[in-house]
């Protein structure tokens, strides 16, 4: 079992209280009835679905009923981080393949993951040995 900090309840949940919603930060066109049908369809239809760190939009189905963003490694299933809409993720592909480390990323003994992860958790997202 997962438990998954709502930004906004600022708090840790069971992560059956949350439903994913897809990828985020992806900007509708500005003039849509200027897109081509090729390019409507592309905002439509077409979501990135990377091997690794990706960022979710999901929503606190059960609790407060805000979508909120999610940085998880598709790989793992491991969640880094969760920030409110409009805010920007601390922790991107880029971040971690340039070595940067976050302090905010833990992991919870028993089986449980909570928001972000120990320097092991980020060092087994970028490969390394910790």
């Amino acid at each position: 079992m997962f438990l998954i900090y709502c930004p906004y309840c600022e708090e840790h949940r069971e992560e059956e209280e949350f439903r994913p919603k897809g990828q985020a930060h992806i900007l509708r066109p500005k003039d849509p009835e200027a897109c081509s049908d090729e390019e409507w369809g592309d905002y439509l239809f077409f979501r990135d679905n990377p091997r690794g760190i990706h960022h979710e939009l999901w929503v606190h189905a059960v609790g407060c009923r805000k979508f909120f963003n999610v940085t998880r490694n598709t790989v793992t299933y491991e969640i880094l981080e969760t920030y409110k809409m409009g805010e920007q993720p601390r922790i991107t592909a880029e971040s971690l393949a340039g070595g940067e480390t976050q302090g905010n990323v833990q992991v919870a003994g028993g089986g449980q993951q909570t928001v972000g992860a120990s320097n092991a958790a980020v060092a087994s997202v970028k490969g390394e040995q910790a």
